[in-house]
């Protein structure tokens, strides 16, 4: 067996990694301690993991390897870093550390492009390549912390990436496992959002892992301007995606969140204003409105601030909750819908066990 073809241990989950551990004749807690070396302590070499014995690291360096996402460039400004990622198979992602007063965001990617095609985001300009493995999804929160600053931590993590997590919803499912275990990753399942076009089959069963904020990509309020912006709306139709958000479990205090570009003469009217308090109206809900961020030939533009506020106070006045989100890392193309994997130059890479 080549070492290519060995599974990555990065890839298993504490329960996994002890039927592994199993398998090799090792006892089953081995598992445990594996995992907390690899999610927690970030180690990616057998022979730092002092506790467990020579031989037995011989049999995991024999019949395993260690393998995660390596970053190639960090571009970053005031307000957010955007960390490149060089994958196994030569593939890039990109993910964003958001700096905001009290608490620190990574965006976090689930696949290689995105299969989607909404206009307004440049990622679907790739097209879909593939999903990121667990090891890749959660490979971006251990080296992502590389790059906190001194006095920051970590808080919160926001699956708003490239690519559809819902598209790759076991892999994300599996992550998020080990991204809230208390002995790994240990982040808050409440500081934990997802954010999806709304894949209404895949709903329910995201319903049933941890319990996470969900985001909805709304962005246009009746089907045929979704149809022409977001062609997902095409199959899952405005109707489909309000009874899965209908049914939703909410814990005490929690809502959904709708999130809305706002794109210049498209979609930003009163008009659109009215038609999405319509839309909600039932739902337990609050609205993120942001404001389209150009990237290099893009369809649209960005509305004046004037009518971001106009749009904002129409759906005020019919009682919601709404937030602006002026995207941060606009500066290095790191805000909501610019991120496309671009890099300045070519690098090397190697995994861990070669």
């Amino acid at each position: 067996m080549t070492v290519a073809e060995r599974p990555n241990l990065l890839d298993l989950n504490p329960a996994e990694l002890s039927a592994f551990c199993q398998s090799l004749g090792e006892k089953s807690y081995r598992g445990r301690q594996i995992a907390v070396w690899l999610f927690r302590r970030g180690v990616l070499d057998y022979e730092e993991m002092t506790d467990i014995s020579k031989t037995s690291r011989r049999k995991l360096s024999e019949a395993s390897r260690l393998y995660r996402p390596q970053a190639l460039e960090v571009t970053e400004d005031e307000e957010a870093c955007k960390i490149l990622w060089a994958l196994e198979d030569g593939r890039h992602v990109e993910s964003v550390l958001i700096r905001e007063r009290g608490h620190l965001t990574l965006c976090l990617s689930s696949q290689v492009g995105c299969a989607l095609g909404c206009r307004f985001c440049r990622t679907g300009t790739m097209g879909f390549i593939r999903n990121l493995t667990v090891a890749e999804i959660v490979g971006q929160v251990i080296g992502a912390k590389d790059f906190v600053r001194e006095g920051e931590s970590l808080t919160n993590l926001v699956f708003m990436g490239m690519g559809e997590p819902l598209l790759n919803r076991e892999n994300v499912m599996k992550s998020l496992d080990i991204i809230t275990d208390s002995d790994l990753l240990a982040v808050a399942r409440k500081r934990i959002s997802l954010s999806t076009v709304g894949i209404v089959p895949e709903m329910p069963r995201l319903a049933q892992g941890p319990d996470i904020g969900l985001t909805i990509s709304l962005s246009a309020p009746s089907d045929a301007l979704r149809d022409e912006i977001m062609p997902v709306n095409k199959k899952y139709p405005l109707a489909e995606l309000k009874k899965a958000l209908a049914v939703w479990p909410l814990p005490r205090g929690r809502r959904i969140t709708i999130a809305y570009v706002l794109l210049k003469g498209v979609n930003d009217s009163p008009k659109e204003a009215a038609a999405l308090s319509r839309f909600v109206a039932g739902l337990k809900i609050k609205i993120n409105l942001i404001p389209f961020n150009p990237w290099p030939d893009a369809p649209f533009e960005a509305p004046l601030r004037d009518t971001v506020e106009r749009f904002r106070e129409a759906l005020v006045a019919r009682h919601h909750t709404v937030i602006v989100r002026w995207s941060k890392g606009g500066k290095v193309s790191a805000a909501c819908g610019q991120l496309a994997a671009t890099r300045k130059k070519e690098h090397g890479l190697a995994a861990a066990g070669d």
